[in-house]
């Protein structure tokens, strides 16, 4: 069903209307759009602008014609142009001329940025709770392994020991900033645009206000203009959706490298793995590949809005149709790759010996050297060089720093005294580590508790927030 034309001589040309067409994307935004039309109607009753009997109609057609949506039974055809049309073609099915009265005092403009916001809020949310749930698996599996030594890595060369939980528990800190990150952007984009009109507000409905309230809303945008034009709220998502994105690609990067032969400290289960179809063999870690491979697809995503934005004139402008698409396609990618991602690491197992067996590689008590010297009173620059001299030595006897004699330290500097080879463990190096943040296990113990805390306290706002948004009129 057309909503303009009075002053056309004739419809679009089929490439226009073809170009133009919405409805086969931003159909998800009917059941967001029904509830908006349901909240603006009792706005035209409240303003005397419908009756009481012609108001109920409505409402009462809309409710119904949100079941049908639900069911499947109502959809949109060919003819629609945008989710907006096709609703209005329901209602004015069922009512006749009175169908297409709720229309007033509000414009598509303002209706689909309401539409939207409704729809990036539920799935906002829902994104959050699939990503805690990973960030929960990841820490379960952490706890499982609170005793495990590993080495510790920087530029994929064996660094210090660290325990092997605190390897797999940096991934859960990075999941909860994102989590952190929807949090703060619905605490600043839960402002209704409804009333916004066109570009100059309502004439008709003079209290957008208690519109915003019923369908939960925090507040109502004060400049109609900006608030029409305004899509900072989907790039905010985009980046979130991005930054995600980029953070599943590194615990994909790394389950793939341990998932090799050359590593072997990981096993995928066969449900989370696929084959070759040439090589027999093969037993392929795609879900780890495919959370990289998305992340390009995520930033994609933003940087595609984020051009169509750049040099947009104010107020709404038909570009701003491009809006939906990219965040249609990270919610749901992101909604997809999330349960895959957390299956495969929920049933993966661990070889513990084989990460354990090369802590001590690559002279990772180095450190652990000129720790010693500093704690007898040495200079650190000073004891930089010693422990660099005794890795030379240690590379021309062709045997790791920590198994050199206790008189091969002696001679490379007396203050290497023979109480050194107490700390030249890989336990003493990792449980020396006792600042809030570091390897101990101690330390490590009590980081799981508070991301365990972290997590609760991240499922009762999305319950609450769930619950909040669920009360909307017409839900």
């Amino acid at each position: 069903m057309a909503l303009w034309g009075g002053r056309f001589s004739t419809g679009p040309n089929d490439a226009v209307a073809k170009l133009s067409r919405s409805v086969h994307f931003d159909w998800r935004l009917a059941p967001y759009d029904v509830r908006v039309n349901i909240a603006h109607v009792a706005g035209l009753r409240r303003a005397g602008v419908l009756s009481e009997l012609d108001a109920a109609e409505i409402t009462r057609a809309l409710k119904e014609l949100s079941q049908e949506i639900a069911s499947g039974e109502f959809s949109y055809i060919d003819s629609d142009e945008d989710v907006h049309s096709a609703i209005e073609r329901g209602l004015v099915a069922k009512l006749g001329e009175i169908g297409g009265a709720f229309r007033a005092g509000r414009s598509r403009n303002d209706l689909v940025v309401t539409d939207f916001k409704l729809y990036l809020i539920d799935h906002l949310l829902e994104v959050a709770h699939e990503t805690i749930e990973l960030a929960n698996t990841i820490d379960a599996t952490a706890t499982q392994y609170i005793d495990l030594v590993a080495p510790g890595f920087t530029h994929l060369q064996h660094a210090q020991p660290i325990l092997f939980s605190h390897e797999l528990a940096k991934h859960s800190h990075a999941l909860l900033r994102d989590v952190d990150r929807m949090k703060d952007w619905l605490s600043r984009n839960s402002i209704s645009p409804l009333g916004s009109g066109a570009l100059a507000g309502s004439a008709l409905v003079p209290n957008p206000e208690i519109i915003a309230a019923e369908l939960a809303f925090q507040g109502v945008t004060r400049n109609s203009i900006d608030a029409v034009s305004d899509r900072d709220f989907v790039a905010e998502a985009l980046f979130i959706f991005a930054m995600l994105g980029v953070h599943l690609s590194r615990i994909g990067e790394e389950f793939t490298i341990w998932n090799t032969q050359e590593f072997g400290w990981v096993t995928l289960d066969d449900a989370f793995s696929t084959g070759s179809s040439i090589m027999p063999q093969k037993k392929n870690p795609d879900i780890a590949e495919l959370a990289r491979g998305k992340s390009g697809r995520f930033i994609g995503n933003l940087t595609t809005l984020l051009v169509t934005l750049k040099g947009l004139p104010f107020a709404y402008n038909r570009d701003l149709q491009e809006d939906k698409e990219p965040i249609f396609d990270s919610v749901e990618e992101l909604l997809t790759l999330l349960p895959a991602l957390r299956g495969m690491v929920a049933t993966a197992r661990f070889n513990g010996e084989k990460i354990s067996e090369s802590v001590l590689g690559g002279h990772a008590l180095a450190t652990e050297i000129a720790d010693f010297l500093v704690r007898g009173g040495t200079p650190f620059a000073q004891a930089h060089e010693i422990s660099g001299r005794a890795v030379a030595l240690a590379e021309g006897k062709g045997v790791e720093v920590h198994q050199l004699t206790a008189a091969e330290f002696a001679g490379i500097d007396p203050r290497l005294s023979t109480e050194l080879q107490e700390v030249l463990t890989a336990s003493a190096a990792i449980e020396s580590r006792i600042s809030i943040n570091g390897t101990s296990t101690k330390s490590v113990t009590a980081q799981l508790g508070q991301l365990e805390a972290k997590i609760r306290g991240y499922s009762s706002w999305i319950a609450s927030e769930r619950k909040r948004f669920s009360g909307m009129m017409g839900a």
